[in-house]
């Protein structure tokens, strides 16, 4: 369980790191078979683009090289990743710190950085690839790789989810991202992280990351809990339960799941 200094950080800044979730045996496996799901079946292409790259990158060539490895559900591809994202003491924390007895995994993703080209992220919530109808929700960051300012770590806007969901700059050459000129990469604090450390932080919490300029991986894969009363909105995994890492789900109306286990389509007033 956390401590109460713990809640309290989280509480004040809208994120938190744990230190060494997954011990050396287990993050091995997780490793090994992360390296398989990028070389066989990431997508290596999957960098964000927009007019807001120019105020994160160095220059033309660095713009060009800069690379993003990603792809959806990591428990898809491989029984290490399945027990990773499910795991009992991170569910316990998620839980603790979004004050529920309750919790679902709504999706994993993996971002990974290659060495010297790992592209970067713009200001941003999360908001906009899973919107919710309220804020029960959290996404864990799950390090393979030490992390630093140099190799392109999470930087956040501390307290910045008591601004609620914000507006985002939306459109189809870009990727979604808050005004560069209000929210800026240098007022925000990094945080950095050993292999095998979370990093959690709060759906609304706004956050971004530089260019990988140092020689080494940044690999991480996203993990998003939920309170599954939190009914979704639109985005990534919208009409799709998720698996239940803590208590049992509730029966919420307008939230049914049938016997095989999908939702149950809404009726049209």
């Amino acid at each position: 369980m956390l401590t109460r200094e713990q809640i309290d950080f989280f509480r004040e800044n809208g994120f938190i790191r744990l230190e060494q979730v997954y011990p050396p045996d287990e993050l091995r496996q997780m490793s090994e078979e992360l390296d398989y799901i990028i070389q066989t079946f990431a997508t290596w292409a999957a960098a964000w683009r927009g007019p807001w790259r120019k105020h994160y990158v160095k220059d033309e060539e660095e713009d060009r090289k800069a690379t993003l490895v990603a792809i959806h559900e990591m428990q898809h591809y491989s029984a290490a990743w399945t027990r990773a994202v499910t795991k009992p003491d991170l569910a316990d924390a998620v839980a603790a710190l979004m004050d529920t007895d309750t919790l679902e995994v709504h999706h994993s993703t993996l971002h990974a950085k290659p060495p010297d080209v790992g592209a970067p992220f713009p200001m941003h919530q999360d908001v906009p690839f899973y919107e919710h109808s309220d804020g029960r929700y959290m996404d864990a960051l799950v390090h393979l790789d030490d992390a630093d300012e140099r190799s392109g770590c999470i930087k956040f806007l501390k307290g910045s989810y008591r601004l609620g969901p914000l507006k985002h700059i939306l459109g189809p050459d870009t990727a979604p991202h808050l005004p560069t000129d209000q929210y800026r990469l240098d007022d925000a604090v990094f945080v950095p992280a050993k292999a095998g450390d979370v990093v959690l932080f709060h759906l609304w919490t706004i956050h971004g990351s530089a260019v990988n300029h140092s020689g080494l991986w940044r690999r991480l894969v996203r993990v998003g809990f939920r309170d599954p009363r939190n009914q979704q909105v639109a985005g990534q995994g919208l009409g799709r339960p998720g698996i239940l890492v803590k208590g049992v789900r509730p029966k919420v109306e307008g939230m049914e799941v049938n016997v095989y286990g999908n939702w149950i389509p809404q009726k049209k007033a």
